[in-house]
């Protein structure tokens, strides 16, 4: 497996700056509570919601387990459309995500540069470490799990990509 390639600042997130309540919709609720039951999803049965409001529009989401407006675990799907762009942003919480369909460009950095890593494969996982920038893009439909945990948020490096102040 390839690491990610590198190129970011060694500025630190300003936590503080990010709107953690705005991280998702206040419907957003959960398929599954984390309560110690065993669960089962059925891919028919995972019903897409536009927003969050966090990201560009475009982008739907299914919350699967837990919340990320929560402290503890969560599971999220996003269904990002062909030629999807999240601009340079950081997460106060550690990032993972697995490809489910479609392709992802992820790659780490302050500026976004599609050149600086390829577009990864369905199965793909990419982990990302709290505080570091990265960006992600689509050349066609794609669907991405995120396991984090909460309370999440979303710092853009230019706040001017922020879709909550635009």
């Amino acid at each position: 497996m390839k690491p990610l390639q590198r190129g970011y600042s060694t500025l630190p997130a300003t936590v503080g700056a990010v709107a953690i309540g705005a991280v998702l919709i206040m419907s957003a609720t959960p398929l599954i509570a984390h309560d110690g039951q065993h669960h089962v999803i059925e891919i028919d049965d995972i019903e897409f919601k536009p927003g969050p409001p966090t990201l560009p529009p475009g982008v739907e989401y299914a919350v699967l387990a837990g919340s990320p407006m929560e402290e503890g675990p969560f599971v999220m799907r996003l269904k990002f459309p062909a030629n999807y762009a999240v601009p340079p942003h950081r997460h106060p919480q550690n990032e993972d995500v697995t490809v489910i369909s479609g392709g992802l460009g992820m790659a780490m950095g302050e500026r976004h540069d599609t050149t600086a890593a390829p577009v990864y494969k369905p199965g793909s996982f990419i982990h990302i470490p709290t505080g570091e920038a990265h960006f992600a893009w689509t050349e066609e439909e794609t669907v991405v799990q995120i396991n984090a945990m909460g309370p999440f948020g979303i710092e853009y490096v230019n706040p001017q990509d922020d879709p909550r102040t635009n």
